[in-house]
């Protein structure tokens, strides 16, 4: 059976989801967004340097709160609604998270929205060793 998780500390979601759901090893992490806090209405630091480390931070959190860090995910999903824009310097920060060698699988798409209008979402599947 599946484990739908939510974690505390994690940002509020946004519509009716979980933060995770866990099956068989494999985690699926819910897109985040940019939000400072928990509050699903927290204000977006400026520029998307910022923004993609928050996002990174938020994925942390979920990451942590099912017992999982960053060595365990084995395909993100990047969405920009900036893309042209904003794609160099969000890898340039998205980078610095993975060693070289060890990155996951990468998919990255304009968007043309998305929720509360970040101009950055991330998801994650992780595998549980």
């Amino acid at each position: 059976m599946p484990i739908f998780h939510m974690i505390d500390g994690a940002p509020d979601p946004v519509a009716p989801f979980s933060h995770a759901v866990e099956a068989d090893g494999w985690v699926f992490v819910t897109g985040q967004m940019p939000f400072t806090g928990t509050a699903n209405d927290s204000p977006y630091p400026d520029g998307i340097e910022a923004q993609t480390q928050q996002v990174m931070a938020n994925l942390q959190r979920v990451l942590d709160g099912c017992g999982l860090s960053l060595e365990h995910v084995v395909s993100a999903r990047i969405f920009l609604t900036h893309f042209k824009e904003d794609y160099e310097r969000m890898n340039a920060v998205y980078a610095g998270y993975f060693p070289a060698g060890r990155r996951p699988a990468r998919t990255c798409v304009g968007v043309n929205g998305l929720a509360r209008d970040a101009r950055i979402e991330i998801d994650f599947i992780a595998r549980r060793s």
